[in-house]
């Protein structure tokens, strides 16, 4: 039976005094894929943010395998088992391909399946081992996608967060992206922020769907599903 990797118990945050995440709950098992879905403003960036340490929780816990992560700085966050892969990139674009995955490398936290290595990433992204040289602000946008999520691998993280990585991309890439995550699920535990509901549904093995920064399901993909006409109100997805 799957054993819950990351959790999330009643977590509270604010920015300023404006409460943005209300008792936010959520467990993310070993070994799959939970998307994060709701409609712009609900509040699901803002729970990435406060996972990987960028708004502390004023209240409420952070559990990885066991481990407190309320209270660590991203830096030991990260150090811990979770990694990113941020909306928009943001990938360095005056270093070349190689060096952004280079300057990402972290050894394997404890518990991790498996040590994501350049050669692993150019495995499974053959084009940017073809531009390795290549300063990473002029590749396209899939390209750049690619690059910010082999840089999320290289931290060798037990869970790696995606923050909207379909944004702005071509309904090809798109389909080539899900492959790629698909692929993913064999060695990591993801929790996938998307507007895509097409792509989210197609990848996802378990649904948290987020209203005004508070939890209105929680369940299967399956389950899901079949609730989907009555959650629609609460979707501002494709």
């Amino acid at each position: 039976m799957a054993t819950s990797l990351l959790s999330l118990d009643r977590v509270n945050a604010f920015y300023g005094e404006s409460h943005v995440l209300h008792d936010i709950s959520l467990d993310l098992q070993e070994g799959r894929l939970l998307a994060l879905l709701g409609r712009n403003g609900a509040g699901k960036t803002t729970c990435i943010s406060t996972i990987i340490g960028f708004l502390p929780p004023r209240s409420g816990r952070i559990t990885l395998a066991g481990g407190s992560l309320e209270k660590l700085s991203p830096e030991r966050i990260c150090r811990a088992g979770i990694g990113l892969v941020p909306q928009g990139r943001r990938i360095f674009g005056s270093l070349s391909v190689r060096e952004n995955l280079d300057v990402a490398a972290r050894p394997p936290a404890a518990g991790g399946k498996r040590h994501w290595t350049r050669d692993d990433v150019w495995g499974i992204f053959p084009r940017l081992k073809e531009r390795q040289n290549q300063l990473a602000g002029s590749l396209s946008g899939g390209e750049q996608q690619m690059l910010a999520i082999g840089r999320g691998l290289m931290t060798n993280p037990r869970v790696l967060l995606l923050d909207e990585p379909s944004e702005g991309l071509a309904p090809q890439i798109v389909r080539e992206l899900g492959e790629v995550l698909m692929t993913l699920k064999e060695h990591l535990s993801m929790v996938l922020v998307e507007q895509n509901l097409g792509l989210a549904l197609k990848v996802t093995d378990d649904v948290v769907l987020l209203n005004t920064g508070r939890v209105v399901f929680s369940g299967t993909r399956e389950q899901f599903e079949g609730q989907q006409a009555a959650l629609h109100s609460h979707l501002g997805v494709e």
